[in-house]
């Protein structure tokens, strides 16, 4: 694999399963005894934790984060309420920006390594502020993208939807994993339909799993694509 792959990590909406396949994909880097990074730019939903406010997502790459970063460098915009990151930022007086996501991501990702994810809020069109969404921090980073299907109702066009926007956006979708968070009547029917219309590849059919200890197999097969 060639030194500092990075890639941003997308979802359908929201809980679609972003954070486990991005953790996932970053334990495999590790067991491939690369050197990994995991950023969470903008997090909504806060808890404390020994004292401290942090994100459970976040926590959950920084655990998989094998280089030496403090919290605010994976997480550096925290917002503490569960919402659209807009609102709780305009609601907290925080300024959110492409400008200032992408220095303080590229800041980050000065510290060396060799994989490094950069998960996103939400789905694709989420907005950050009046003028900008996250879409436009991932076309400003410019990494190939991968996209995390919440497999249920509806997940046809939510994916062929997403898929759209990505293209449009002139960014590189990679490839695309179906994410089973909750048990799905007709899962292998619905996941064929979006792959007959989702030209990316499909990375991995994920089952439903408890830890990502049950899941190695499936996210050293994703990585050995990547």
């Amino acid at each position: 694999m060639a030194v500092k792959k990075r890639f941003f990590i997308t979802g359908t909406d929201t809980d679609a399963g972003k954070t486990f396949v991005a953790a996932g994909l970053l334990g495999a880097a590790k067991r491939a005894n690369l050197r990994t990074i995991g950023l969470k730019p903008v997090a909504a939903g806060a808890e404390l934790v020994e004292g401290k406010w942090c994100n459970e997502d976040a926590l959950a790459l920084m655990a998989q984060t094998s280089v030496k970063l403090v919290y605010e460098q994976i997480n550096p915009v925290l917002l503490k309420e569960p919402i659209a990151p807009h609102i709780a930022a305009e609601k907290e007086g925080v300024t959110l920006s492409v400008s200032r996501l992408e220095g303080v991501i590229k800041g980050s990702l000065l510290t060396p390594h060799d994989f490094a994810l950069v998960e996103g809020a939400g789905g694709w069109r989420v907005p950050l502020n009046s003028r900008e969404m996250l879409s436009d921090l991932a076309k400003s980073l410019g990494y190939p993208v991968i996209l995390v299907v919440n497999m249920k109702l509806g997940c046809i066009n939510h994916a062929t939807l997403t898929a759209e926007s990505i293209a449009r956006d002139g960014l590189n979708l990679v490839g695309w994993v179906a994410n089973m968070g909750q048990d799905m009547p007709y899962y292998d029917e619905n996941v064929a339909a979006i792959n007959s219309i989702i030209t990316a590849p499909l990375l991995a059919k994920l089952g439903r799993y408890e830890n990502l200890d049950d899941s190695h197999q499936e996210f050293d097969n994703i990585l050995s694509q990547l």
